[in-house]
Parts: structure tokens; sequence; C-alpha cells
């Protein structure tokens, strides 16, 4: 392997790697019982501070959203634990007619015709979509915001590498942090096989102009979504959406240091066999009685592979059961409480920052769900140490995705940030002053 990516050593694959992260090996003695290295494993790991232990106002994709214990209770039956792919339908129908109903879910949160099951996060998710574009349309260019998740951004590049799709930019508004209309228009030519817009988008906006977006483009336009948000928002489906991607982690998933994640990922029905991934059905015996199957399978384990889709695999299928539960112990309505929630205690946050000398928040004007972005005169990333000193994580600083915020920031609430967290951060803030 090493002489194929011409390398010479282990140690110069993993140059990439900060020298002040490495560590040769952990500082344990040789020889110890299994209980004492338990012990001073627990305390080295003990310097890690959880979110419990240190309220964190970073968003950007993973949220920490309440997860109720019957969900837990659910994912941990050794039926969905230990289930990997339900090859043989007629002894796997409990996972089937799970898998089934996320898929439902996901196509009554999106308004598409069917979902798969699924993909591993967001990320892929998107670059999936960018090469399913192209297969629908045509073209070789894939335009998308500028202001972008910059692992959205270097994922969607990787997959779009092999394929010869190009990706192209577009500028956000200034005063309302929403996609440049205009430079959109600018950018669209026959060539394009895609268009890519979140809402929420990066800096927790609404994107009000989907139509006025389906409406510039003949091109397949794929949405990003925030999936508690579409409890109270229109679906992408009404805006003319061809393929709805996103991050189900948020969806009854810990974010557990950064995974595992779920992609969602859902399309009209026209696109079906141009789709990656499974797509569960529900169908008859021979007898007559409900059953369920795996109806579509574009993998190239199953299919010859110059027919398949994609060579994704299945093992996100614990988080999709995660996700059903979560959805069909809240419900509807308890969705929509936990996205009012979100939209409430950021609105009132942004309100407490604005109000302290030196902030400004939010910065764009108009309707945000549970992010929003502050601006410091003197420059974020010294607010930032300061509240890293005073026990607690604020926003993401924009300046390492979009050089020109240099003094903005992303802060993110759910609703699992008490009065007391939100206090808390406003009195550090006054004191960086």
């Amino acid at each position: 392997m090493l002489r194929t990516m011409g390398l010479r050593s282990v140690d110069e694959l993993f140059s990439d790697v900060p020298p002040a992260v490495r560590m040769k090996q952990l500082a344990l003695p040789s020889g110890l019982s299994e209980q004492d290295v338990v012990s001073r494993i627990t305390e080295m790991l003990s310097a890690n501070k959880t979110m419990a232990e240190m309220p964190t106002f970073l968003g950007a994709g993973l949220y920490d959203h309440f997860v109720p214990a019957s969900v837990r209770a659910i994912t941990s039956r050794a039926e969905f634990y230990t289930s990997y792919t339900p090859y043989q339908p007629e002894v796997s129908q409990g996972i089937l007619q799970t898998l089934w109903e996320y898929q439902s879910m996901i196509c009554e949160l999106t308004g598409m015709d069917a979902a798969n099951t699924a993909m591993y996060d967001a990320s892929t998710a998107l670059g999936e979509a960018a090469r399913m574009a192209r297969r629908l349309h045509g073209g070789k260019i894939f335009l998308v915001p500028r202001a972008l998740r910059w692992h959205r951004r270097t994922v969607l590049g990787n997959y779009t590498w092999g394929g010869g799709i190009l990706v192209k930019e577009i500028e956000y508004d200034r005063e309302t942090g929403m996609l440049d209309l205009d430079d959109l228009k600018k950018h669209h030519t026959e060539d394009v096989c895609g268009v890519y817009v979140e809402n929420p988008n990066f800096f927790g906006r609404f994107e009000e102009q989907l139509q006025e977006i389906r409406s510039a483009t003949d091109a397949p336009l794929v949405v990003g979504i925030n999936p508690i948000a579409q409890a109270v928002l229109k679906k992408p489906a009404d805006f003319g959406a061809d393929i709805v991607i996103g991050e189900g982690q948020s969806l009854g998933n810990a974010v557990n240091f950064g995974g595992p994640l779920l992609g969602i990922f859902a399309c009209r029905q026209e696109h079906v066999r141009k789709m990656p991934g499974r797509v569960i059905g529900l169908t008859k015996d021979v007898d007559g009685r409900r059953a369920f199957c795996m109806t579509l399978q574009t993998r190239e384990q199953h299919i010859r592979r110059e027919k398949a889709m994609s060579n994704i695999c299945t093992n996100e299928s614990l988080m999709a059961v995660a996700s059903a539960a979560y959805m069909a112990v809240l419900g509807g309505n308890g969705l929509r409480r936990v996205a009012v929630d979100c939209m409430r205690k950021a609105k009132d946050l942004a309100a407490g920052i604005r109000a302290i000398p030196g902030f400004e928040a939010p910065i764009f004007k108009g309707a945000h769900f549970n992010e929003f972005t502050v601006r410091y005169q003197g420059g974020y990333e010294r607010v930032h140490q300061a509240l890293l000193a005073k026990g607690l994580h604020g926003g993401m600083q924009h300046a390492r995705h979009l050089k020109e915020l240099r003094d903005f920031a992303l802060f993110a609430v759910t609703e699992r940030h008490t009065k007391t967290d939100m206090e808390r951060l406003l009195d550090a803030l006054r004191s960086v002053l």
C-alpha cells in the first residue's frame, strides 16, 4: 500500500497529523493487571470534557438534542444491534419493517417519493447526490454555495473528482446570508448538472428563495436539510426539489465526538433507479400476507458493476433504527416542539449577545433556525480562548472557512441548552470586555 501511494514508511503516511498531538504510545507501564489498566485509562480520559460538564455552543452540522431513554432501549435490542444486511427477508421482517418505517418518515418530512437506508453521513450523501445529478441530467458542473461546511465541501470534492465533475461555488448575499441569486444566474450554463442549496444554510438562515432558485435552473435541484427544522418548514418537494440530503444525527443519535452519523437521502419517484443504496419495500408473500423486502439494491455487491449506482455499504442501519424510533416516540407534535424550542432559544440568546457592547448578533437579516452569526470587532479568537478558560465552548470561528469573516463566529443552541447555560455564556462574554 505504501509503495502504491509513493510513501516510504508508516510515519510518512501519518505526516499530516500535527506533531504536537502525536504520541508514540500510551504512558502505561508494562505488566499491569486489567484492573490497573482500566483505572489508569479512566484517569487519562477524565481530561476530556463532555457537553454535560462543559456547555458548548458549537454547531455547524452536529447538534446535542435530547434522546429519550426508550430510543436507546430499542436500539440496544439484539435484533437491531447485531443485524447487518437482511439478505434473508423471511427471517428479517423486524429490521426490514423498521427501515421501511424510517424511509416512510423521511419521505413525510421531505415530501419526496422515496428514501434509501441510508448514507454514511450528510457529506457522502452530498457527494452521491452530485454524481446522481450528472446521471440524471448530463453536464459536468455542480454548483454549491461558497458558504458550505468545510467537511461537506472536501468530501464532495473527493466524490466528484473521479467522475469528472467540476464543483463551482456561488457567493452569498452579504446582508441576508442567503444564496446570491444573481451570482447563481451568472454561473448557470448548459453544462450545469445540478444545483445544491441548504435550508437552513451554513449561517443558520432560512433560505427564503427556494422557489426563485428552482426557477433559475432546469438542472436537478439538490436541497440539504436539517430534519428537525423540517418539522416547521415547507417540504423541499413543494419547491420542486429533485433530491434531498441531510444529516440524520439529530434524529435520536448522540454527538459521540463526531460519529457514527447517518446520511439522509431521498428523491422523486422518476429518479429512484438512479439513486444509490437500497430501498425497502412493502409487498405480500405467497399467502397474501403483508411482507417487507429489499425492493431496490443498486450496490455493486448485488448487480453488475457497470449497472451499479454506488458501492455504498449498509452499516448505518442501527442509526436509521434510532432515527425511526426517535421520530415515532416524539411524533409530529413532539418534533415541532423541539424545532420551535430551538428557534426561540436561538432568538433569545442572540438578543442577549446583542445587548453586550462590542458584539453584534445576528449579523444576517432574516429568520434563523437554531444557529446565528456573531461578530466581535476585536477579533473572535480572543473571545473564544476566554470562553474556554471559563469552561465554555463558544461558536465556530468563521475565519476557518470564510477568511473575510475574521471577526465572526457561528453559535448554535438546542432544546438542551438551559437558561443557566445561556446566562453563563452571556456573563463570560461580558467579562471579555
